[in-house]
């Protein structure tokens, strides 16, 4: 009799731990979905970026150092960064977006023409598009750490190697209040 209830036991543990661990697993192929999502949109403005930066510079010679930084964040190949390095490449690249934009309202033949006007559009459609993947991936990736880190959760994962993953945060120029000319 004690046999049997010690082999329920180690029966019902065994199929709780298998339990977690397809969880975990389920988490983590959410979390890999939610980022090559979310990917597609980054590639798109990364593909973006030499085509704007070709307009601004018809325009804005003398704002060479600002398109040079941008030119050199975007250089080097994309699909060979990490998951972590994209998101840093990519938070540099908002902050060099944002400052080509700044550079192009001191020229107003710019902001007129048709090709800045258009891939201006574009990207505010690419940069709204990542928003909302962003949200989606770090709502993901905060269910995984939640289970990656509380009890008991947090012993398994260490167990079969699952560790908490990385949010893909706003930067503080991201977080400024945007000024809108009238």
């Amino acid at each position: 009799m004690w046999i049997g209830i010690v082999i329920a036991i180690i029966v019902v543990i065994a199929i709780l731990i298998i339990a977690m661990y397809n969880s975990f697993v389920k988490l983590d192929n959410k979390v890999n979905e939610a980022f090559s999502t979310m990917d597609v949109y980054l590639v798109k403005r990364w593909n973006m970026i030499p085509k704007l930066v070709d307009v601004v510079k018809a325009y804005a010679a003398h704002e060479k150092s600002t398109l040079e930084s941008i030119v050199s964040l975007r250089n080097g190949s994309y699909e060979s960064m990490s998951e972590a390095d994209k998101i840093k490449a990519n938070v540099e690249l908002s902050k060099g977006i944002n400052k080509m934009m700044a550079v192009a309202e001191g020229y107003p033949e710019l902001k007129s023409s048709e090709n800045f006007i258009d891939l201006s559009n574009k990207l505010f459609k690419v940069e709204d598009e990542i928003a909302n993947s962003r949200k989606y991936y770090n709502g993901v990736v905060r269910l995984f750490n939640n289970k990656t880190e509380t009890f008991p959760g947090n012993i398994l994962a260490k167990l079969f190697g699952f560790s908490s993953k990385q949010m893909f945060e706003a930067e503080s120029f991201e977080r400024n209040d945007v000024g809108i000319d009238i």
